[in-house]
């Protein structure tokens, strides 16, 4: 349905925030996008016209950005979206039968019990629709690996039984904070709006980098390696 004018005078104001941030209006698309994911947890039709519309461009420009991009959702998203990492090094690591698993776990009874299984490539939604689970590509944790996301928070060291034990946390409403990084872990909603830059206080919070990423950094200190000289 159309925003209200109530929500439509809210989002102009934050739109007008944020294309102030770029010397061309346009610029700003992926931002915007994010904001009107905010307000309904998905890109809608209407989202799409109200970009259009702030940036002066088609809606035809705005809707062939939304659907490229797969963090760009375009049926309502769950509060919680986890996503499974099946690239390489998650995948030899247990990735793959971590995904089979929750699959399995959060369709059970759901629209999509019948879809389940390796082949499955879209989002599988719990039955009360407060967890989604979606396959994603590489999370630049290699070093954790196999890893989930959570609302784009890393959960670190995964196994198919701690996967499952925290997707059921998150639709009890217990939602453990991430491995790394803040310290309370924000619903879909939020964490769009903090990715359409309003931040939400907690990006000091927690380390942004574990033992196993500094492992590299320890030894070369330790054996006195240095990067070579340009030449």
């Amino acid at each position: 349905m159309p925003f209200s004018e109530e929500t439509l005078t809210r989002l102009k104001a934050d739109a007008v925030e944020i294309t102030g941030r770029y010397p061309k209006a346009r610029s700003a698309l992926l931002p915007l996008l994010y904001l009107v994911q905010s307000e309904e947890g998905y890109v809608s039709d209407d989202g799409m016209a109200f970009c259009a519309e702030v940036l002066g461009i088609t809606q035809t420009e705005v809707r062939g950005v939304a659907t490229f991009y797969t963090m760009y959702k375009h049926e309502p998203a769950a509060e919680y979206q986890v996503g499974v990492c099946t690239n390489t090094t998650c995948a030899i690591m247990g990735g793959d039968q971590i995904w089979s698993e929750l699959a399995e776990h959060v369709g059970s009874g759901s629209e999509h019990g019948d879809a389940l299984g390796d082949g499955h490539h879209g989002d599988i939604k719990s039955p009360d629709g407060k967890v989604a689970i979606e396959r994603l590509e590489c999370n630049a944790a290699c070093d954790y690996a196999p890893v989930v996301m959570v609302n784009w928070e890393f959960y670190d060291n995964q196994t198919p039984a701690s996967a499952k034990e925290l997707v059921d946390n998150l639709r009890a409403g217990n939602a453990p904070a991430p491995t790394r990084g803040p310290s309370r872990l924000c619903t879909w909603k939020q964490a769009n709006r903090i990715l359409a830059g309003f931040g939400d206080g907690q990006a000091a919070d927690g380390p942004s980098a574990g033992h196993a990423s500094l492992v590299g950094l320890k030894l070369a200190k330790e054996r006195g390696w240095k990067a070579p000289e340009p030449q």
